[in-house]
């Protein structure tokens, strides 16, 4: 076990100008659950294949424990690597899978068998051991590629997307797996994933990155309260953050017909207009005008709760972070399921204001 330091680290594929990894500070703590989350292209599995010396590290050092491995090849860094696509040799059976590194380093095959015997009780695989990969399901494979990972004892274990390939309720199952094996047996595990869900479910702490450069890196409960911008407030959360830009009055800014107290020493340099957030069970829903005027346009019944989707009936108004067409993200509100508006229509929304979030307008970042 180790920790994991990210120093400056840098990442610029040849023929590129634009760094893919853009100077990465991250320090993980021994024993810690980190992970990599963000959309595609955004340098979640170049960072991680850094960390595996699968990628050239153009600037910056990668530290494992005292030890300066930015220069070291990947067999030399004691760290374990399970992949998307499992990686199982298909002519050799799971024990056979699972021992291949040891055997490749020379290890007694006795200490093989004990070693293979012993992951393959914490997975639930013994009785599997002689099968060959063709006539296991895919969680059962991934299974077998976290054996291989965890016979090596290394001091890192790195996981590149490992669920993607599986189905949603098998995905379910095996993250929390994942998540209680990693706790058990203690070893510092980088994971990446694209899935927010299982990055706020899995890990201790959360990177978020975007366009190579990191955006936030916290636990997923600091992530989703205080979110540093609206990148991280529109990426955490399900559903997302709902992000309107309003105007600034004098003691706060207006929501509609509704006017919201802000402390006026965080909208100083604000400018005319600021971006409000709030998540959708943080939204008080009323039909007496009091607030932003919406349409419903689905309600999503869920039992107990329901959500409302619904668009500004002000043109005018814009939610952030909806692409090229604003409107095309609707605004989330979470309701009681048992009393839901109908679909066409109006509803008035306005934030609870101790749950509610402000960030800049030109520049993205939260306020206060």
């Amino acid at each position: 076990m180790a920790t994991v330091k990210f120093d400056n680290a840098t990442r610029i594929y040849p023929g590129n100008d634009t760094p893919s990894v853009d100077k990465l500070n991250i320090d993980v703590e021994d024993g810690e659950f980190l992970v990599l989350v963000g959309p595609s292209g955004c340098g979640k599995s170049t960072s991680l294949r850094m960390l595996a010396g699968l990628e050239e590290v153009n600037g910056g050092k990668i530290w494992i424990g005292d030890r300066d491995v930015t220069d070291l090849s990947p067999k030399d860094r004691d760290v374990a690597m399970v992949f998307q696509n499992y990686a199982l040799y298909p002519h050799m059976t799971v024990a056979d899978n699972m021992g291949f590194a040891l055997k490749i380093a020379g290890v007694d095959k006795g200490e093989i068998r004990k070693r293979v015997e012993e992951a393959a009780a914490i997975l639930d695989l013994t009785t599997y051991l002689e099968r060959k990969p063709k006539a296991l399901s895919g969680g059962q494979r991934q299974r077998v590629a976290m054996g291989r990972a965890i016979v090596r004892s290394p001091q890192v274990f790195l996981m590149d997307e490992p669920l993607s390939n599986l189905d949603a309720k098998l995905r379910v199952q095996t993250r929390t797996q994942i998540a209680s094996l990693q706790r058990r047996l203690g070893v510092t595990t980088v994971y990446v994933t694209h899935d927010q869900i299982e990055a706020m479910t899995m890990g201790d702490r959360i990177a978020l990155l975007k366009d190579g450069i990191l955006q936030q890196c916290a636990s997923p409960r600091e992530m989703y309260d205080k979110p540093n911008n609206v990148f991280v407030a529109g990426f955490i959360g399900s559903p997302a953050m709902n992000l309107v830009s309003v105007p600034v009055t004098e003691d706060g800014v207006q929501f509609g017909s509704h006017r919201l107290p802000v402390d006026r020493s965080l909208l100083g340099a604000a400018g005319s207009h600021v971006i409000v957030g709030m998540r959708p069970e943080d939204v008080e829903v009323t039909t007496d005008r009091d607030g932003l005027e919406l349409v419903v346009d689905v309600v999503e019944e869920l039992g107990a709760d329901a959500y409302v989707y619904a668009t500004p009936a002000n043109p005018d108004v814009k939610l952030e972070g909806g692409g090229d067409d604003a409107l095309a993200k609707p605004f989330i509100a979470r309701v009681d399921g048992r009393n839901v508006p109908d679909k066409g229509s109006k509803i008035y929304v306005y934030p609870n204001p101790n749950h509610m979030h402000v960030f800049n307008k030109e520049t993205g970042q939260r306020m206060g």
